[in-house]
């Protein structure tokens, strides 16, 4: 191969990695953008502020979606090839985008949610597993490292990118601005993205995945995925109290906790016993991989009750704009990438499971920090707080600290050649913590914020006492707001807490025949 041909060749493999970046970026963005929308979302579609309860599927929609399809659409790519698995992704995504951008009622905007998660699952695994198709020996770490880069970026500029066009376009045009995105990724795709169903490098014995069976000719893991989906659609749907006056859970709430747990222990039995499984555990360490994914799980809750009612807080409490919420928040996001620098550094001396076990303490302290925040000082509106942007700084800190040593301690703990599916695992479980952090979090906290204002009765605008009545109303909401939210940041903390203990775990025990 001449000079001239191999730079072509190597052009073409960065041009790959650069498009599909970008993709993964912007799955990512549209998992982050809703929460500086939701209360535009929210004023649009006449959902008052006191039953926020009815906005929670907004968000919850979009990560259900995404971790469901992310292991089978992985799979997926390595039957029919990335290019048509992405492009069709792209378009499923652009018609989700379309969807919820013209809806004018909350089932339809959760409908188009949850098409958009459904349809941006695939871009990450399949981006992964083209970088470390694309690229070997050293230069392999890199690109994954890249594309790993875009989907944490989402988190970091999502809520900014979200405030920014709605902003200049409203809310509906966050959405609609993906569609002229998404067509011209899939033109660059069809002349950059392989179309060949990708098969292992040498040397690679992960790519079977547990079957005997080529990569390229694997089949998709249908039933584990299947029950994975609908394990996690239960426990959100029981953790989707439209009444949360009267209990935290829904009167079929048990039920489905039960079903959920249930089709749980019948994703595990299947993964245990079939040839063909979403991720092969019976090669690889399970105690560091099984801590690493414990401490993403408790990242991913901190993170979006962070992003969620951190905006929240800002926009009700702080009376601050959907801008001003998403500039308040950019310490906590700005603190993430910083962290994850030092974390990845302080890993090489210290070891992944120190790291880490200290980014969890570090970020359950910032938690209690934020759950301190007098409501005097939120709701005299006279400027930005110092303590609240250097306790979010302390947050953002301790959570970007972990990211390294848990994406280490996978890779540590598995085969080459499942790598790219051990990341992608990393990255459900973090999601999973999203998904389920937010839905019960905010089925408690709208309990208890019920339960706080039961006794309150609005006053009438045009009656005699309306003029002393208001003042005393608005600050018994304030009263109730800064207690549900308080205790939501004081439950983070615990979490984080667990994390830092779940962290201990990433410290592998020496094998005899460790994974390759």
């Amino acid at each position: 191969m001449t000079a001239v041909d191999t730079g072509t060749a190597v052009a073409r493999r960065h041009a790959v990695l650069g498009v599909t970046g970008v993709v993964t970026l912007l799955g990512s963005l549209d998992a982050y953008v809703i929460v500086t929308l939701l209360n535009s979302i929210t004023n649009d579609l006449d959902i008052p502020l006191n039953h926020l309860e009815r906005a929670t599927p907004i968000v919850t929609a979009y990560l259900l979606g995404y971790v469901a399809a992310m292991p089978l659409l992985g799979q997926t790519a390595d039957r029919f090839g990335p290019r048509r698995v992405l492009q069709s992704c792209l378009v499923v995504f652009a018609a989700g985008s379309a969807l919820t951008a013209n809806a004018h009622s909350l089932p339809l905007l959760v409908a188009g949610r949850l098409v958009q998660g459904a349809a941006a699952g695939a871009l990450l695994p399949v981006a992964l597993a083209l970088a470390g198709r694309l690229f070997q020996g050293g230069a392999r770490p890199v690109a994954l490292g890249s594309v790993g880069a875009a989907q944490e970026l989402g988190s970091v500029l999502g809520p900014l990118y979200g405030a920014g066009v709605a902003a200049l376009t409203g809310w509906r045009g966050v959405f609609w601005v993906n569609v002229p995105l998404v067509l011209v990724a899939v033109v660059v795709m069809e002349f950059t993205v392989p179309a060949a169903p990708m098969s292992p490098q040498p040397g690679e014995t992960g790519g079977t995945g547990g079957t005997g069976e080529p990569t390229g000719s694997r089949r998709t893991d249908l039933v584990g995925g299947g029950l994975l989906a609908v394990a996690l659609a239960l426990l959100v749907a029981a953790l989707d109290n439209q009444d949360p006056q009267q209990s935290v859970l829904p009167s079929w709430g048990l039920p489905m906790l039960l079903g959920s747990a249930a089709a749980l222990a019948a994703f595990v039995l299947w993964e245990r016993r079939s040839r063909t499984r979403l991720i092969d555990i019976g090669r690889m360490r399970r105690r560091p991989f099984a801590a690493a994914m414990a401490t993403s799980f408790c990242a991913g809750v901190a993170l979006l009750v962070t992003l969620v009612d951190g905006e929240l807080v800002a926009q009700s409490l702080l009376g601050k704009s959907s801008v001003g919420g998403a500039l308040l928040l950019m310490w906590f996001l700005v603190a993430l990438p910083v962290g994850a620098v030092i974390g990845g550094l302080a890993g090489r001396r210290l070891g992944h499971s120190v790291v880490a076990a200290v980014g969890m303490a570090v970020a359950a302290g910032g938690y209690f920090l934020i759950a301190a925040w007098p409501l005097a000082a939120l709701t005299s509106h006279l400027g930005p707080l110092p303590l609240a942007q250097t306790d979010l700084v302390i947050a953002g800190l301790g959570l970007g600290l972990v990211i390294a040593p848990v994406a280490g301690a996978v890779l540590d703990s598995t085969e080459p050649g499942q790598h790219t599916a051990a990341s992608a695992a990393a990255v459900i479980s973090r999601t999973i913590g999203m998904l389920v952090g937010v839905a019960a979090l905010s089925a408690w906290g709208l309990h208890r914020f019920q339960s706080l204002t039961a006794h309150l009765n609005m006053p009438i605008p045009g009656t005699a006492n309306f003029g002393k009545a208001w003042p005393a109303y608005r600050h018994a909401l304030d009263v109730a707001l800064h207690t549900e939210y308080s205790d939501i940041f004081r439950v983070t903390a615990i979490v984080c807490a667990l994390g830092a203990v779940c962290a201990l775990g990433l410290a592998a025990r020496t094998s005899s025949n460790p994974p390759r």
